[in-house]
């Protein structure tokens, strides 16, 4: 049996918890268990390893994420702060068709879309490669098509695809 099936997923879990409960020599030592545990369980859903095909791309799609998450931050909290005195907000549905079939770049991107504010995955069709999303304040449609394709998509499939 192999320790770490997942090494990525260990490594991420491990320097989350960090990031989380704060970086002291006891809570590397819980970050590492609760790593390769999840590393372990991630493994009993999913026998794949993890194939990271550009690991640069990673740092980058990283950046773009969280300059995005802050830019939306300030957004959201502008339209609720603002209230009626700026132009009205409407939220609304995107259909946005997407090329990626990886599995490990589908659940990426949910999270990055879950973990924006003001966006959430709310389905994706197989069938026809649909993703629904609902956005808080939806302007142009086709923007957040681009956006999703342009920003994330592309640099998903680099790395997992």
């Amino acid at each position: 049996m192999m320790l770490l099936p997942h090494p990525l997923v260990t490594v991420i879990l491990t320097l989350l918890w960090m990031v989380l409960t704060g970086f002291t020599l006891g809570q590397l030592v819980l970050g590492v268990l609760a790593g390769i545990l999840g590393g372990l369980a991630y493994r009993r859903i999913t026998p794949q390893r993890i194939i990271v095909r550009r690991p640069g791309a990673i740092a980058r799609l990283f950046g773009r994420v969280a300059g995005d998450i802050v830019r939306s931050n300030y957004d959201v909290a502008r339209l609720i702060l603002a209230g009626g005195r700026h132009r009205r907000r409407r939220a609304g549905f995107v259909r946005i068709p997407l090329d990626m079939t990886s599995p490990n770049g589908l659940a990426v991107l949910a999270v990055i879309i879950t973990a924006t504010p003001g966006t959430a995955w709310i389905e994706y069709e197989p069938r026809n490669g649909q993703l629904l999303l609902h956005v808080f304040d939806l302007i142009e449609g086709d923007d957040w098509v681009r956006t999703i394709k342009s920003r994330y998509e592309s640099l998903l499939m680099e790395i997992f695809e």
